[in-house]
């Protein structure tokens, strides 16, 4: 308990221990008759109240320096004691930032000359003298700037890992939101969407596949959802997906009624691991958006490795209705154009360009490319639109 009180007011602490050792240098001399003014005896009781007013300034010697230097001239003046002096040119220059500070300094050199040359209990050399002057009250101010310079670099240097941990977090955070959003989007569109089916087919087969496929969706979001977790408790962990996942999503795509086409060439484990998951993501985040806005359109995946960046895209085109086939349900949209604001962080995290934007069939592209290695990816610029909602 003491201990934190004494670090709570270390600095008033310290200031009354500075304020009791001016009164311990000039009352007992003024008393015992070992003072002495440059003005030749000044009277005691003037010598004890300016020693009492140069003890009182060093309480607030951390708001304003001006109290200390001039009562500790004073009382150098009047009492022959120096000390306080010397606290006080430190105080000036290690608490404050005072402009022509060596003026000052030098001031009060001369000040502790004169006195020390005064003094009848000291040697009257000139250049031990000046020496003292100078060692005794130049360089105190003098340390006092280096210590207000490192004072101030510590502050700086606790208020920049300040915000960059704000800044860790907030990318953990965001991190997090995006796989959360695509594994639960992804898992979840799907879900509905076959849980429509399975109501509107008349099929007990139909509809026992269709509510397996709900309970796989299911299953997999959860394992999803377990792996974050898992992140989430240890530092380890990975939850990044490889290119053969891409061929799981499409054949889901499949079974969900959707028409996909898919051109993969880019073998399992070719890719870094941030790469592959940025491809599978975008893949997924691009099927899901064409269950909810072009559940009839004709889709294309592609992913393809091409010297030394892949590219990776999901283009949807219009495609007139399939002669008695079955409509395919749009999954329901609740909005909020997160899911390709997180791919594009995605890509850009991984120093590639994303892309999405309508085409000219009347469709819809997201498109990527993502070098292989360091840097960005290569081509033309990639402009387009404004992203819509996904």
């Amino acid at each position: 308990m003491w201990r934190k009180w004494g670090i709570r007011h270390r600095d008033r602490l310290v200031d009354a221990a500075l304020a009791a050792a001016v009164l311990a240098f000039t009352i007992p001399t003024t008393l015992t008759g070992y003072s002495f003014s440059l003005w030749d005896g000044a009277p005691g009781g003037v010598e004890i109240v300016t020693g009492i007013v140069t003890a009182a300034a060093m309480l607030v010697r951390r708001r304003t320096p001006w109290p200390a230097v001039l009562a500790s001239a004073a009382c150098a003046c009047v009492t022959g004691q120096v000390v306080p002096m010397i606290l006080a040119v430190y105080s000036m220059t290690a608490e404050h930032r005072v402009r022509r500070w060596q003026y000052v300094a030098l001031v009060l050199t001369v000040v502790y000359f004169a006195v020390d040359y005064r003094n009848p209990h000291t040697d009257h050399s000139v250049y031990l003298n000046a020496v003292r002057a100078l060692t005794l009250i130049y360089l105190p101010a003098m340390v006092g700037t280096w210590v207000y310079a490192y004072r101030r670099l510590i502050r700086e240097l606790r208020l920049g890992v300040r915000e960059r941990e704000e800044i860790a977090a907030s990318e953990e955070r965001r991190k997090i939101a995006r796989e959360m959003h695509d594994t639960v989007t992804h898992a979840v569109t799907a879900m509905v969407l076959n849980a429509g089916m399975a109501r509107d087919a008349t099929d007990p087969g139909e509809v026992d596949e269709l509510t397996a496929v709900i309970e796989d969706k299911g299953v997999q979001a959860l394992d999803e959802l377990r792996q974050l977790l898992t992140v989430l408790r240890r530092e380890n962990g990975d939850l990044a997906e490889d290119t053969e996942a891409i061929t799981r999503l499409v054949g889901e795509a499949r079974a969900s009624g959707l028409q996909v086409d898919l051109h993969l060439d880019a073998p399992p484990g070719t890719l870094p691991r941030q790469v592959s998951h940025a491809c599978y993501r975008l893949v997924q985040e691009g099927l899901s958006n064409v269950r909810k806005h072009a559940p009839d359109s004709r889709v294309r995946v592609s992913c393809e490795v091409s010297g030394d960046q892949v590219a990776v895209s999901v283009v949807d085109t219009p495609a007139h209705p399939r002669p008695g086939g079955r409509k395919v349900r749009a999954a329901p949209s609740l909005g909020g154009g997160y899911g390709l604001a997180g791919i594009r962080e995605r890509v850009c995290l991984a120093q590639g360009r994303f892309f999405s934007g309508p085409t000219p069939e009347g469709g819809f592209v997201l498109a990527a490319r993502i070098p292989l290695r360091g840097g960005r990816a290569a081509g033309p610029p990639i402009t387009g639109r404004p992203d819509p909602p996904a």
